[in-house]
């Protein structure tokens, strides 16, 4: 399912995370510029996140969104576990790059540093 935002870009729904239960995560997906793999985990309330992805946005990079606080039950604490692995304290914004790479907070010059390398 596609949705076009107003920015031009679009917006899919696409399963990240693969669970033992047989169920997925949903994981909304911008299209773009690929730079790897770059996942954005954040919260539907928090402006730091919102202004991280208006810096996603306005690059025209690619990437999978999603909005931790809009989960309930197994499905928050799975991605909260993922989120702990690479920042300690699950605060947001997170973006992970390439599993390799993780910036907590919206540092533009960081996060536009790891994205053009």
């Amino acid at each position: 399912m596609s949705q076009h935002l107003r920015d031009g870009s679009s917006e899919q729904r696409r399963p990240r995370f693969e669970k033992e239960r047989d169920m997925s995560i949903d994981m909304k997906h911008i299209d773009g510029k690929n730079v790897g793999n770059v996942i954005l985990y954040a919260l539907s309330t928090c402006g730091w996140c919102k202004k991280t992805k208006r810096l996603l946005n306005d690059l025209a990079i690619e990437y999978d969104y999603i909005d931790v606080d809009l989960l309930d039950g197994i499905d928050r604490e799975e991605i909260e576990k993922e989120i702990k692995r690479w920042n300690p304290r699950c605060s947001f914004p997170t973006i992970v790059v390439n599993q390799e790479t993780c910036v907590v907070g919206f540092k533009e010059e960081q996060i536009k540093e790891i994205l053009s390398s």
